[in-house]
């Protein structure tokens, strides 16, 4: 009898028409989270009740699903990996266009027309319940001290190509990276203009995260968005990339190049192959060692100058304040940088090539017995930053082919105490010139005024097009 009931299940009868259609409740279905069943946590077969919105293993005869909708009268379900609809117990497949908007909600989908419009549509979407939102500027929950991840998220949709890279499944179908298809799905669903809420959880990606990293970044434990973002970038790649091509969609991006001048004095040591006496007699013992080299690079460093140890008049800490010009003279290959490790030298750094998308970390914080952090305000423009003081340019006429203003695209600050604080992006939507504040639900519009007020902690530079 068992064995009948299976075959028949296999065979199954398509039906162009339910009577339960009636039933599904929109409100209730949320495809955010993992796709596992809710009783026996199975993640292959499962379906989502449309009804109540939980999600079973199985269609056959005794399965969860199916006993769920007996016991429950709940009869329309979707499987989450075929994408098909079907009406238990009968078990026959619905065939009805008017669940399409559901079909879509799971799984987002864009034609190459859609992407070309999304950085020039100024029009809202409306959520089921009223609220209206912008495609693009959705709030995302905070998971357990996620908030790190939110903005180095809300700031890595903005950019362009690397957004219309992953809104299309097929740029990485063959990649096997769980992370990749969970950072693809999640900003589908960011950028999806028909989206039941007017936020998405990122659950399912911080899932990927948490495994990738061999639990390095955690839901639950506060961690750095610098450290963040350069662990995502830099697997991303990787997982994108084969042993016959080492470009991807983040090198594009992201990627420079800097010319590093290394000087050490050598005091009779062996220093980058170089043999050096150590009898006390050489008048060269003591004698310094150049190197020059290439790296590239993904994020650019930027030191702090030091706060003030004294207080003003009022007994209140003296914010100091340093223009983004001064400490951007650690790249103009002429500063010289002291570093102490792996070893003591004196360095110089240029950059020789500018991505189209340059990320700077200004270093807010120091960890020695505790965490401290430096309140120095940056004043830096929202508007052409003009980058070319800062390139190694060998003719006029590279000069004149050189692009390198940029303006200001994503800017994540740190708000409170080292231990304490918070994490808030502010973001340009490129359609109306408007800047947003984002921190994780709360999404509203700002000026670019308060933008530059801001204790900023990692900026992305976008480069001009049309300069």
């Amino acid at each position: 009898m068992a064995k009948r009931r299976r075959e028949d299940d296999d065979a199954l009868v398509k039906r162009d028409y339910c009577p339960y259609l009636d039933t599904v409740n929109r409100h209730n279905l949320d495809f955010d989270f993992e796709k596992h069943c809710s009783k026996c946590f199975k993640k292959e077969d499962v379906y989502a009740c449309l009804v109540c919105g939980k999600y079973y293993h199985g269609k056959r005869f005794g399965s969860h699903a199916h006993e769920h909708s007996r016991n429950y009268k709940h009869h329309v379900f979707l499987n989450l990996q075929t994408e098909k609809f079907c009406c238990l117990p009968d078990g026959y497949e619905i065939f009805d266009s008017s669940l399409d908007d559901i079909r879509h909600v799971l799984n987002p989908r864009f034609t190459s027309e859609q992407i070309e419009q999304l950085d020039k549509s100024k029009l809202w979407s409306r959520a089921l319940n009223g609220s209206y939102y912008l495609p693009g500027l959705v709030g995302l929950n905070k998971l357990k001290e996620a908030d790190f991840a939110n903005v180095v998220i809300q700031a890595l949709v903005r950019v362009t190509p690397l957004r219309n890279f992953f809104l299309i499944p097929e740029n990485y179908k063959h990649c096997k990276s769980s992370l990749v298809h969970r950072f693809g799905e999640l900003i589908r669903k960011i950028w999806h203009p028909k989206n039941f809420k007017r936020q998405v959880n990122p659950h399912e990606f911080l899932q990927a995260v948490i495994k990738a990293s061999d639990n390095r970044f955690q839901m639950g434990v506060q961690s750095d968005p610098v450290e963040f973002m350069s662990w995502l970038l830099d697997t991303l790649h990787l997982h994108l990339t084969s042993s016959n091509n080492n470009t991807s969609i983040i090198t594009q991006c992201f990627q420079g190049q800097l010319e590093v001048v290394k000087e050490i004095e050598s005091k009779g040591r062996r220093e980058y192959g170089v043999a050096v006496a150590d009898d006390g007699a050489s008048e060269n013992s003591n004698a310094a060692f150049i190197e020059t080299f290439t790296m590239p690079f993904i994020m650019l460093d930027l030191d702090l100058p030091p706060p003030p140890l004294f207080k003003d008049v009022m007994e209140k800490n003296i914010i100091p304040q340093v223009p983004l010009f001064n400490i951007l003279k650690k790249f103009d290959g002429e500063t010289l940088i002291e570093a102490v490790h792996p070893q003591i030298a004196k360095m110089q750094y240029r950059v020789t090539k500018l991505p189209p998308y340059v990320i700077m970390h200004l270093r807010r914080f120091t960890k020695s017995n505790f965490i401290e952090k430096n309140p120095t305000i940056v004043n830096f423009p929202v508007k052409n930053l003009e980058l070319k003081d800062y390139i190694t340019l060998s003719t006029p006429k590279d000069a004149e082919k050189l692009r390198s203003k940029y303006d200001l695209m994503a800017n994540i600050v740190h708000e409170g105490t080292p231990t304490e604080g918070s994490y808030k992006v502010f973001v340009q939507r490129k359609s109306d010139d408007q800047w947003y504040e984002v921190q994780d639900l709360h999404v509203s519009e700002t000026k670019a005024e308060m933008v530059a007020l801001s204790e900023a902690y990692v900026q992305m530079y976008e480069l001009q097009l049309n300069h």
